[in-house]
């Protein structure tokens, strides 16, 4: 399984602040539950790399 695999799984993602100064993205797909807590500047990396691949995606021709 890798990044182009796809699957048939429906998932819930929220992002936000936690009560300790971390950001949280929680991850939810039927029983699982995935809490993953990074620092801000974590986060900000993160971000970018969101940024940055939604770049490249936009160059990408889908596949019919």
């Amino acid at each position: 399984m890798g990044i182009n695999t796809e699957r048939d799984i429906e998932a819930n993602l929220q992002i936000g602040p936690t009560d300790h100064g971390m950001v949280r993205l929680f991850i939810e797909a039927g029983e699982i539950e995935i809490p993953m807590d990074f620092s801000p500047e974590e986060a900000e990396e993160i971000a970018e790399e969101i940024r940055a691949a939604a770049r490249m995606a936009r160059g990408v021709k889908p596949r019919k």
